[in-house]
């Protein structure tokens, strides 16, 4: 039987309180377990002691036995110093959209032409300027 160590939900609505269960993988979320090894108050602050309970004795059992554990659950068990988690890399995630893309382009391109609009008419009143000071100076 394949199982998995992930966490089942309680508490009421807005008020999230985690139970870290043993499981096998059919099972629903929420639904039947084999056996609780911990829990996860999401609502404690995050330097609070009582945040993340673990059985750690019968969490390396099961481990031993091959269950694995879900990312949320692996960044419990890399804090405790069960396991060791590897960094997760995606460089895709920050990137923008492609609407986001167009968007920008589309506004570089006004920026652009309203720089060269505004260039234009200084170049033309440059030469006058001398002119002016020169019929000034008379």
């Amino acid at each position: 039987m394949a199982t998995k160590i992930r966490l089942a939900r309680g508490g009421s609505k807005k008020r999230p309180y985690y139970r870290i269960v043993i499981a096998d993988i059919r099972a629903p979320r929420d639904g039947r377990f084999i056996e609780k090894v911990g829990s996860y108050d999401p609502m404690l602050p995050k330097d609070s002691e009582d945040r993340v309970k673990l059985d750690v004795e019968r969490i390396q059992y099961w481990l031993g036995t091959g269950a694995k554990p879900t990312d949320r659950v692996h960044r419990f068990l890399d804090a405790a110093g069960l396991l060791k988690r590897d960094a997760r890399n995606n460089p895709k995630k920050a990137e923008p959209g492609a609407k986001a893309k167009e968007r920008l382009e589309a506004k570089r391109l006004a920026d652009e032409a309203a720089a060269e609009a505004a260039a234009a008419p200084a170049e033309e009143a440059a030469p006058e300027a001398p002119a002016a000071e020169e019929a000034a100076a008379e």
